[in-house]
C-alpha cells in the first residue's frame, strides 16, 4: 500500500516529472529484456506519437511507473540521459548520475490489453491507457497533411506509422473495434475515453465519429458514454453540433500556437486548410456554445513560442470557457524540428504555476479538467488535489496528503 503523500513531496514530484521528461530516462537492455509486458507491465503503444527522445524498435518500453506514495510518472527514454533506471537487490530503483532517488513500480496493464476484438485486433492496439479511469484512441495513426507538405512542424505522427505501425498492429480503426474495445475497458472500470488521431483525407471525421458513436452506445447501453472528440478546426461551425447530437460530451480543438504569424510557420496545414488561426478561435468560441464551459480543451505545444505570448493566448481562452492546457514540448525523433531544444524544466514549472492559477482563476473545477483533456494523474490533476479539490472517485487515493 502506498504511503503518505507530503506536500512537499507533491511539488518536488511535480517538478521531478517536468526533468524527466525533459532529460529522459536511461533504462539498461538486460532490464528491458526481463520486464513481463506479455503478462504484467505497461508498455508503450505508440498510436499517434513517439515521445521518447529517440526511436527504440529492439525491445518494449515501459509506459509509466510509480513512486512508494503512489505518484506516476511516465516513462521518456534517452539513454543517454543521466536519470536511470537500475536493478538492485530485487528491486527496480530511479537514479540521478548513479545516486539513488526511490524505489519504483512500473505500472500494470489493463486486463483488455490482453483480448482481441471479434476480428482479431489486439486491444491494445486499438486503446491505450492514459490514467485509472481513461482510455485514449487513435481511429487513425497518420496524418494526410503529410502529402501537401503541411505538417506541423512539432508533429512526428506519420514519422512514429512508419517505425511502429507495422510492428504493433496499428492503423485505422473501424468502429466495431472501437466499440467492443470501449466496452472491455468500461467492463473494467474505466469511464471516459477520446477519440482523436491526424487528418484523413477529405476531412470526413464528423462521420466517422457518428458512427463510432452510434456503435459504443449500442454495444455499452451508454447514452452519454464519457466521450471527448478531438478535431480539426471545420469550416462550417454547424458541423459542432452533430457532435453534441452523437452523444460525446466534451470535445477538443488544439491550438497548439498562439501567436498568428507563428502558427501559419508552425502549423502550416492548420492554417491553410482549416480557415486560418482566427477560424480556430472562432470554433472554439462555438464548440463552447455548443458543450458549455469546462467542456470544451484546447491544448498548446509548451516551448516554441514566447512564455508571454502563449500565457496570452491561454488566459484568453480560459476567458471563453476553454480548458487551455499547455503541454511541455519534446522534439520529437521525425519531426522537422528534430535536434532543437526544448526550454528548460524550469522554464516549464513556471508555465505550469502560471497555468494552475489561471485555471482557478477562471473558476474551473478538477472535474473541468478531468471531463476535458486527454490524460489523468497530469502535474494538474496533482495541483488541484494538493489544493483539495479531488475527484470524487480519488478522494480516498489520495486524502492522506497534508502539509508538512
Amino acid at each position: 500500500m502506498a504511503r503518505a503523500l507530503t506536500r512537499d513531496e507533491l511539488f518536488r514530484n511535480i517538478d521531478l516529472t517536468e526533468r524527466l521528461f525533459n532529460d529522459g530516462i536511461a533504462i539498461d537492455e538486460d532490464i528491458l529484456q526481463e520486464l513481463d509486458f506479455e503478462n504484467s507491465y505497461l508498455e508503450q503503444v505508440h498510436g499517434c506519437f513517439n515521445m521518447n527522445h529517440v526511436t527504440h524498435l529492439k525491445t518494449k518500453l515501459p509506459n509509466s511507473f510509480r513512486d512508494p506514495t503512489g505518484y506516476s510518472f511516465n516513462v521518456t527514454f534517452d539513454p543517454a540521459s543521466h536519470f536511470s533506471i537500475t536493478r538492485d537487490s530485487g528491486r527496480y530503483v530511479l537514479q540521478d548520475k548513479g545516486k539513488p532517488l526511490f524505489e519504483i513500480f512500473f505500472q500494470k496493464k489493463p486486463k483488455y490489453y490482453d483480448k482481441l476484438t471479434s476480428d482479431g485486433a489486439r486491444m491494445s492496439s486499438v486503446a491505450q491507457y492514459v490514467g485509472r479511469s481513461k482510455i485514449t484512441i487513435a481511429y487513425s495513426n497518420e496524418c494526410s497533411l503529410q502529402e501537401k507538405g503541411l505538417d506541423c512542424l512539432f508533429c512526428n505522427i506519420n514519422a512514429t506509422k512508419s517505425s511502429y505501425a507495422d510492428l504493433e498492429g496499428l492503423g485505422l480503426k473501424t468502429s466495431l473495434q472501437i466499440a467492443e474495445t470501449t466496452k472491455a475497458a468500461y467492463d473494467e472500470g474505466y469511464r471516459r475515453l477520446t477519440i482523436t488521431g491526424g487528418f484523413i483525407p477529405e476531412r470526413r471525421e464528423v462521420d466517422y465519429y457518428i458512427d463510432v458513436a452510434e456503435a459504443i452506445q449500442e454495444l455499452t447501453g451508454l447514452e452519454d458514454f464519457g466521450g471527448t472528440a478531438c478535431i480539426g478546426a471545420p469550416l462550417d461551425l454547424n458541423v459542432i453540433d452533430k457532435y453534441k447530437e452523437a452523444g460525446y460530451n466534451s470535445i477538443a480543438t488544439n491550438m497548439e500556437i498562439w501567436d498568428s504569424n507563428m502558427f501559419k510557420t508552425i502549423c502550416p496545414g492548420k492554417e491553410l486548410i482549416c480557415g486560418g488561426h482566427q477560424n480556430w478561435i472562432n470554433v472554439l468560441k462555438r464548440e463552447v456554445e455548443v458543450f458549455g464551459k469546462g467542456h470544451v480543451r484546447s491544448y498548446f505545444v509548451a516551448g516554441i513560442e514566447p512564455k508571454a505570448t502563449m500565457l496570452e493566448g491561454i488566459q484568453y481562452l480560459m476567458e471563453l470557457g476553454v480548458v487551455a492546457i499547455p503541454l511541455q514540448w519534446n522534439p520529437n525523433p521525425g519531426s522537422a524540428l528534430e535536434g532543437h531544444r526544448a526550454p528548460t524544466s524550469e522554464w516549464f514549472h513556471d508555465v505550469v504555476l502560471k497555468t494552475y492559477s489561471l485555471l482557478r482563476k477562471n473558476n474551473f473545477t478538477h472535474e473541468d479538467f478531468y471531463v476535458s483533456t486527454n490524460g489523468e494523474e497530469t502535474v494538474f490533476d496533482y495541483l488541484f488535489n494538493a489544493d483539495g479539490d479531488f475527484l470524487p472517485w480519488e478522494k480516498d487515493i489520495y486524502s492522506q496528503l497534508k502539509a508538512v
